[in-house]
């Protein structure tokens, strides 16, 4: 069978994986632990998509206005010790992903999952949640710029040995959407994700998936 696209490359929190409650959980525990009142879990929906760094400064900013590189810096570092802890906490996948990823690969479509989570993050929560189906995962990590960059998503495409064209990249944010499109990729964005379906078409989605069934349809 001849497919439209060989590679398929996810974004994880808020496309293959609902971590929201998960991010919002150990967030607000270093939060509490530097006396700082938790916030509520919808809140992060505006938080995520950039890196923890970005995390942490938003979330200090919403819950404080101004504040100290020295608080930032005890609050990431807390984050990241709880996160490490228990990285699969409150995190599930999406309805119908893991049937997704099962169809995919039997067609013989690589998988491949780029994130602005942390790599060793990133990399738990996929083999924990969602197994070794994947050619390739790949989280932040110092030595490649974060999205929508395509320094990351290039590379990882040049290690599954494949071309831009033959690339179908799904988010669910417009950092995403931007990433595709940099990279020279089909954008899809998922509306069950984090942002909204109007963020999704502002950054250049070419496709919006409503159900994973939707993706599917887009390789026939």
């Amino acid at each position: 069978m001849s497919l439209k696209y060989k590679v398929c490359m996810f974004d994880l929190d808020g496309t293959l994986c609902n971590t929201l409650d998960s991010i919002a959980y150990f967030a607000n525990e270093a939060l509490v632990f530097h006396g700082i009142t938790p916030i509520e879990v919808n809140e992060y929906k505006n938080f995520v998509g950039n890196g923890a760094d970005m995390l942490i400064r938003r979330m200090l900013k919403f819950a404080l206005g101004d504040y100290s590189e020295e608080l930032y810096k005890s609050v990431r570092k807390k984050y990241d010790e709880f996160y490490e802890s228990e990285p699969l906490k409150l995190v599930e996948p999406y309805e119908g992903i893991l049937k997704l990823l099962d169809k995919l690969s039997n067609m013989g479509v690589k998988l491949a999952v780029l994130s602005n989570k942390p790599d060793d993050m990133t990399k738990a929560v996929v083999k924990g949640i969602l197994g070794d189906k994947f050619s390739y995962v790949q989280g932040q990590k110092k030595e490649f710029p974060k999205k929508p960059d395509p320094t990351a998503p290039l590379f990882i495409l040049n290690e599954i040995g494949e071309k831009p064209e033959n690339c179908l990249y799904l988010g669910d944010s417009g950092v995403d959407m931007q990433t595709a499109k940099n990279s020279g990729f089909t954008a899809c964005g998922v509306s069950w994700g984090f942002r909204s379906v109007e963020e999704l078409k502002e950054n250049g989605a070419d496709f919006i998936a409503c159900t994973a069934d939707d993706i599917l349809n887009l390789f026939n």
